[in-house]
């Protein structure tokens, strides 16, 4: 929440929203409604996947590891959205998975730059520059 007050909007949108992402998929999950359809997963990750896209769009004005974070994060979507539509497609499901494990590497590599950087003053970990 601090990214508001530091009028850093990508960052405070980011945060903000897949904190809501991962509490709103909890709930999609633990209180389902009896007679939702087979595509209700899906239709779910579709709005996240644009979301995604766009956020994607804006990640080329950051840097490189956080353009990194977004590309995977995108195609990680995209699987996971093909995988959940219908009545479901496992190999394409394990794929969006795998890609997720890429992502979160890559997140927790741009997470710890920024912290790293920010506390030393200067690049222990270099991030490319954007923008």
């Amino acid at each position: 929440m601090w990214e508001f007050v530091r009028k850093n909007t990508f960052a405070a949108l980011a945060f903000t929203s897949y904190g809501a992402f991962w509490l709103s998929l909890y709930a999609l999950y633990k209180f389902a409604l009896p007679g939702g359809g087979t595509d209700t997963v899906g239709i779910f990750l579709v709005g996240w996947t644009i979301f995604t896209l766009y956020m994607t769009v804006a990640a080329t004005k950051v840097n490189m590891a956080v353009l990194t974070v977004f590309v995977l994060l995108s195609i990680t979507f995209i699987f996971l959205t093909i995988g959940a539509w219908g009545a479901g497609h496992a190999t394409i499901t394990h794929i969006g998975g795998w890609t997720g494990i890429a992502t979160a590497i890559a997140a927790w590599y741009a997470s710890a730059a920024g912290v790293i950087n920010s506390t030393h003053g200067k690049v222990v970990l270099p991030v490319g520059p954007r923008g």
